[in-house]
């Protein structure tokens, strides 16, 4: 589907992430960046919106000088309903992070899913192989619809059985138990659960399993920036990463949604590293 003409740029514009809780968020740091970058007068401001007060919050997006929103936790599925338009991603997927506004109308987006592959090639992480997810909700939702859509055969597991059977027969893959999982064949684990998050000591995945040797372990959570499975995965002489970015990528996505503009996705790790802008491989 296609939408309207983007806005023209004269008074301060606003965005904003609604997720529950929010304090925690970095993207405030990245989209001011992005904003000064593309010498656009705008605000971000991450806020906190329990449950019962998101359709509140979302008619508040129709605002004049309102661009849109992202969701997080644990509004992705739950806004599906309240917005006039989905873009096909985001309806096939059944997960918004993404609301961009156009003269009072609200399309849902989902930025997640081409964030993860784009964050899965940054690292030269293996393509088309056996690929593991672990969770079920709108995370997971988004990291099966973009590796299945890449060519992998994807497992799902999580904790509810029926959760990963019904969410493998929306979008393909498999649900597994793990104790079913070949693991020593699997070349890419995808942590798209909150296990971890806020808790170094915890794990989707416990005890770890060995994997194939050139497998990469991408674990979405980001704080801390070395979860439990990260270093686990380093301990058995594999790649790890956290989902910085991964959230980089999807945050410029949505940053050309809103706006038009093509802000370089260093911008956004460069926000996220403190303002510096990440070195390339070998540089001082």
């Amino acid at each position: 589907m296609s939408l309207p003409d983007r806005p023209s740029f004269c008074a301060v514009q606003h965005a904003f992430l609604f997720a529950d809780p929010a304090a925690h968020s970095r993207s405030p740091e990245m989209h001011r960046a992005a904003f000064a970058h593309a010498g656009i007068s705008g605000e971000y401001t991450a806020r906190r919106v329990p449950p019962a007060e998101l359709p509140a919050a979302v008619v508040g997006l129709r605002q004049p000088g309102v661009l849109g929103a992202n969701l997080s936790l644990p509004h992705k599925t739950a806004a599906l309903s309240l917005l006039d338009d989905l873009t096909p991603a985001a309806r096939a997927i059944g997960a918004v992070n993404t609301v961009i506004h156009r003269g009072g109308r609200l399309t849902g987006d989902n930025t997640d899913a081409p964030g993860l592959l784009a964050a899965l090639a940054d690292v030269d992480a293996p393509t088309g192989g056996l690929s593991v997810v672990l969770g079920a909700g709108g995370a997971a939702r988004a990291a099966v619809y973009a590796l299945v859509s890449a060519g992998h055969t994807v497992m799902i597991v999580n904790r509810t059985h029926a959760r990963a059977q019904a969410l493998a027969a929306e979008l393909g893959g498999r649900a597994a138990w793990p104790e079913t999982v070949p693991w020593s064949a699997v070349t890419l684990l995808v942590n798209a659960s909150s296990a971890g998050l806020d808790a170094p000591d915890e794990s989707p995945l416990s005890p770890f399993v060995p994997l194939e040797a050139r497998a990469v372990v991408y674990d979405m959570v980001y704080r801390p920036a070395e979860t439990r499975l990260m270093r686990e995965a380093r301990a058995a002489g594999l790649r790890a990463e956290n989902g910085l970015g991964m959230l980089a990528h999807q945050a410029r996505l949505a940053f050309r949604a809103w706006t038009g503009a093509d802000v370089p996705v260093g911008v956004f790790l460069g926000a996220l590293a403190g303002g510096r802008m990440p070195q390339p491989e070998g540089g001082a």
